[in-house]
């Protein structure tokens, strides 16, 4: 699995794929989704699929799959060696959605929610497998959502496909077993080796689970959030535990708008109006000396201007 063209830039998604065996072309084919990280506040979601002939879901299933919730990190990167050696028959593909992304589409004007986003996930990678020539008859699905609404959403999406969506399809069918090993591992990985654009110096990786309602998760965001700047993008700002911390930690922001005027609103606060940092005073001298830049525009190289 190489993870280069994510790493590259982990503040976009990205797609990672296995060769598609000749055979996934020419025989009628099963094919399993699942997902890794929905729930954590920090690091990427990672979707999977696994497809394989349905005259081979034995051989599939003699591989011992499992829910990747229930194996070891030793036992899934295992696993998934086994599944990526037998590419003579089993074929993969992943798309990781950075935090970024997440936030950004969860708090974008028009609301696209999780749901939503997995949805469109799952569908996409689907799409993809058809487009590689894959000849899918049989659709398994861990659900996102009311497992009957999701299961007529994607039957209607890909007619002369089964369709089956259920709860904890991952220990199910192998097919989706096989699906939730490759998210989890890809996804372990990423977190592992995250590679921080922001300039943080060394970095304390003991952030714990990654979840909400770890102390050392909790620790770990606090410990990193800048007052004015926010999160590093390995963290999902739109989450709640997130929005919280910078609601209280971080500097209070008057926005202008048009129903009053900025500066003497945030006056009334005890505040400064956005606008007032990109104004310069009358007869001020270009630079304060006594005034230290703040990273994110020393890094960028961004200087003020008082003319264009």
């Amino acid at each position: 699995m190489d993870l280069k063209p994510f790493e590259e830039n982990n503040s976009v998604s990205c797609r990672l794929t296995s060769q598609i065996p000749d055979v996934c072309k020419t025989e009628d084919c099963c094919l399993g989704i699942d997902e890794a990280g929905r729930g954590p506040v920090l690091g990427p979601m990672v979707y999977g699929i696994c497809f394989c002939p349905v005259s081979k879901k034995e051989d599939l299933k003699d591989l011992k799959v499992a829910d990747s919730k229930t194996l070891t990190e030793a036992e899934r990167e295992n696993l998934f060696e086994k599944l990526d050696e037998a590419i003579s028959y089993i074929g993969w593909a992943l798309h990781i959605l950075s935090p970024n992304t997440i936030s950004t589409s969860m708090l974008q004007r028009t609301k696209y929610n999780l749901n939503a986003l997995s949805h469109d996930t799952a569908i996409s990678l689907v799409q993809y497998a058809l487009d590689s020539g894959v000849q899918l008859k049989e659709v398994y699905v861990d659900t996102v959502g009311p497992a009957e609404k999701y299961e007529d959403k994607l039957s209607q999406r890909f007619p002369g496909i089964q369709v089956t969506v259920r709860p904890k399809a991952d220990s199910l069918f192998p097919v989706v077993s096989a699906a939730s090993i490759c998210a989890k591992v890809a996804r372990d990985r990423v977190v592992k080796g995250w590679n921080f654009p922001e300039d943080l110096g060394e970095v304390d990786v003991n952030y714990g689970s990654g979840y909400p309602n770890d102390p050392k998760t909790k620790a770990w965001l606090l410990k990193y959030l800048d007052p004015v700047f926010g999160y590093p993008q390995f963290v999902r700002f739109s989450w709640s535990t997130a929005q919280s911390l910078l609601d209280t930690k971080a500097v209070a922001v008057h926005w202008d708008d048009d129903e009053e005027d900025g500066e003497k609103a945030a006056q009334r606060q005890n505040n400064r109006s956005m606008l007032s940092y990109f104004t310069a005073s009358a007869g001020s001298s270009d630079h304060n000396p006594s005034h230290q830049t703040h990273r994110f525009f020393s890094e960028r190289r961004l200087k003020s201007l008082d003319t264009l």
